[in-house]
């Protein structure tokens, strides 16, 4: 996987995070520079780790589906990519001023579901897990902290539409991975 597209698949895998971190913003009204450390950190580490987990679950089995693994991983993609769009086309998901520990947690584990699948993506595709991590935990980070203070600046218009643009990056990628085994 090129550096190109591997900072696609960490925007994309971030775009859950940055729209909680938006409606952190929105539900803060005074929003403070803590308030967007601990959601840059807590999404941050959890989108690292999870595609660590993911990985190491998927190489335990990749030598066995090793010419099933770019459909795998397309499919993988392409089922994580669809629910984002779904949920891009959702309601609007109430703002909650909370960062307590469980709370955010909570969120961290709940956006970064689709990093744990994409560790196993990784895995079939063979691309190594150490760099990927790092890059898809401080892009997740960035964009974290950044969706804190627009939520707080414009508000959740910016939320749906992330999560509609990094479906289609995923799925995009899910297609190229599929097309370049072929």
């Amino acid at each position: 996987m090129s550096w190109i597209e591997l900072f696609l698949l960490a925007v994309s895998l971030a775009m859950d995070a940055f729209a909680v971190s938006v409606c952190k913003g929105l539900a803060v009204r005074d929003v403070k520079a803590r308030h967007a450390l601990i959601c840059g950190i807590y999404f941050g580490v959890f989108q690292a780790l999870m595609p660590c987990i993911g990985y190491f679950v998927g190489s335990s089995f990749r030598q066995r589906v090793e010419s099933l693994a770019p459909v795998i991983a397309f499919v993988l993609l392409l089922l994580i990519g669809a629910n984002m769009i779904r949920e891009s086309l959702g309601e609007q998901e109430e703002a909650d001023a909370s960062f307590s520990v469980a709370t955010m947690v909570a969120l961290a584990v709940a956006t970064s579901i689709d990093a744990l699948a994409a560790g196993v993506s990784l895995a079939m595709t063979g691309t190594g897990i150490a760099v990927s991590a790092i890059v898809i935990g401080v892009t997740a980070f960035v964009i974290s902290f950044a969706g804190v203070y627009i939520g707080g600046l414009i508000g959740g218009r910016l939320a749906k539409k992330a999560d509609m643009a990094g479906g289609i990056v995923l799925i995009l990628l899910g297609l190229k991975i599929l097309l370049t085994s072929l």
